[in-house]
């Protein structure tokens, strides 16, 4: 247990021998008749969801999907994916989140990698799918248009689906009888949880039952000052812990949240099931657009945001950022990627009645390692990513040696946790390296201070070699982003025949400023002040956007070809 661990609050968890299905089950219990999911004016009860889940379990053990076949997700968010996702879910199925977005080739790699059996889809994507021949493809079923995911007013032609599929629509499925009778083996697996590509193919991580159900209750148990229990039937609900509930923790079975996140996303996955087993209400939106975000978080008094920074920095550049009322808002977590510390001042003041603070995770790691507790005994420093959750260790270790580093030395993050996923599906070699005898290994490089607070510097394959120096890239994107005309920075090393790589950043400007030709020396100089002269940007580049992935990381990869491709072109 950490010196910061938040008063009153026990540092391990008593986790039910469980699957995800029955946190489902228990708010189904507990908030019979509060809203779980709204889209548009189509809503959901709690009641409502589990037995139209039920209703699409038993519509696929009757088209003979057994415990352990793989059905894909292939859709955007909308209130039927939370149907379709506990449906496979309870019919004793692993789910497969997929982007829709891709391309065929993708695709298709995907699901041959996980061994889909089945696949829901959307009217919007579904003509890309149905060019996708993969023989293990028993069946395609599609779901309806709703107001957060519209049906095309003119879809696009699709080719004929290969021979061995047969197209099912979503109405069939809930037309069935109930599933009744079934349970979840705890070690199986819940969801293949596909990695975003940024370094190359996506990997499918094997999240079991166990460990999503690990996840959402240290999020959420965290975040309510709370504490699992089952009841008769085996459905988990959550127990306040009195004394330490404070301002900032969120209360159970009320409120809501706004699902922005891509629920193909591990963040968006999983809490989407903290919501669920907090008693809150999904309010499903048709895509991110900053104004109408602004405006519903007022209309239905929402008490917890999650997002990326991608998202936070576009509300904060919104024109509507003053015309709204967030005083019912008590969470605001960024994840995904870091997020500017300027950043996070600014939204403290917009959401003023809120703790608002980053958390830290990856997909190996289902969601969450690390994050700010509502009721800390020593309070989050600014900068850090919080501390480890419940039952979770983390340790900074030697990039070379992995030996254990001291208080305060920078090194890579090592996690071990019950959250830890199982593995890379189909990859022994790759998830020998990367879990080590119970421990993961992130790639991100941090420290920690005295009292167990988590601080990043970077990923350790973003690292810049300066001369023999390592330069990190994420200290000096805090500093061009304290400058009050950066809005967003990037960092990364740009090849150097003398110095082997410079610090090399590109550069998003405020709205309103007006570039300047000695902009860029400006900002390097603002740089070179503040830091040693070997971590010192030595070249910068005021850019429009920076290029992002569909989950809102930016996409450093494709800086790097840039500045490889312009040196190659200079020679």
């Amino acid at each position: 247990m950490t010196r910061a661990w938040p008063k009153s609050m026990p540092p391990s968890l008593d986790y039910p021998d469980a699957g995800i299905d029955r946190l489902l089950a228990g708010a189904a219990r507990s908030f019979s008749d509060r809203i779980a999911v709204r889209d548009g004016e189509e809503t959901l009860t709690f009641a409502e969801l589990y037995d139209h889940v039920l209703r699409v379990a038993g519509g696929l053990r009757e088209r003979g999907i057994v415990p352990g076949d793989v059905v894909a997700m292939h859709m955007p968010n909308s209130l039927w994916y939370v149907v379709a996702y506990y449906g496979a879910i309870c019919a004793g199925a692993t789910v497969a989140p997929v982007n829709p977005a891709q391309p065929a080739c993708a695709l298709t790699e995907q699901l041959q990698d996980v061994g889909a059996g089945a696949v829901v889809t959307h009217p919007a994507c579904a003509a890309a799918l149905a060019g996708v021949d993969v023989p293990g493809v028993r069946f395609v079923v599609c779901v309806s248009g709703t107001a957060a995911a519209p049906a095309p007013a003119s879809p696009p032609p699709a080719s004929p689906p290969p021979a061995h599929q047969e197209t099912v629509p979503f109405a069939e499925l809930l037309a069935a009888a109930p599933l009744t009778g079934y349970a979840t083996d705890p070690e199986q697996v819940a969801h293949f949880q596909l990695t975003g590509g940024t370094t190359g193919r996506s990997k499918a991580v094997r999240v079991l039952h166990r460990n999503a159900v690990a996840a959402v209750l240290q999020a959420a148990c965290l975040r309510s000052a709370t504490l699992p229990e089952q009841d008769a039937e085996g459905g988990v609900f959550l127990r306040p812990v009195p004394d330490a509930l404070n301002a900032y923790a969120l209360p159970v079975g009320e409120g809501a949240t706004i699902a922005v996140a891509p629920l193909f996303h591990g963040m968006g996955l999983i809490t989407q099931s903290v919501n669920i087993v907090l008693g809150q209400t999904t309010v499903m939106v048709a895509g991110f657009q900053p104004d109408a975000f602004l405006a519903d978080v007022e209309r239905h008094g929402v008490t917890a945001i999650t997002g990326s920074p991608a998202m936070y920095y576009a509300l904060l550049a919104s024109p509507a950022l003053d015309k709204h009322d967030y005083s019912r808002v008590l969470m605001a977590v960024s994840g995904a990627a870091p997020i500017d510390t300027k950043a996070l001042s600014r939204l403290a003041e917009v959401f003023p009645n809120a703790l608002v603070c980053e958390g830290y995770g990856l997909t190996e790691a289902s969601m969450g390692l690390a994050g700010a507790p509502p009721n800390p005994t020593v309070a989050t420093p600014v900068g850090s990513v919080g501390i480890a959750v419940f039952d979770t260790r983390i340790e900074i270790r030697s990039p070379d040696t992995h030996t254990v580093l001291g208080v305060g030395e920078t090194g890579e993050v090592w996690a071990s946790g019950p959250q830890v996923a199982d593995g890379y599906h189909g990859q022994p070699e790759l998830t020998a390296e990367q879990f080590a005898d119970g421990w993961l290994r992130t790639g991100d490089m941090g420290r920690l201070d005295e009292h167990g607070h988590l601080f990043l510097v970077g990923r350790a394959k973003d690292m810049i070699i300066y001369k023999g120096y390592n330069v990190y890239p994420q200290p000096l994107e805090e500093i061009l982003c304290s400058h009050p005309v950066v809005a967003q920075a990037a960092v990364v090393g740009a090849p150097s025949a003398n110095a082997g790589e410079i610090p090399a950043a590109f550069v998003v400007l405020r709205p309103g400023v007006e570039e300047a030709d000695e902009l860029a020396d400006e900002l390097m100089e603002y740089v070179a002040e503040r830091v040693a002269p070997y971590q010192k940007v030595r070249d910068l580049r005021v850019v429009d956007f920076l290029p992002l992935t569909p989950t809102g990381k930016i996409l450093k990869s494709a800086l790097r070809d840039q500045l490889t491709e312009d040196a190659a072109t200079a020679h």
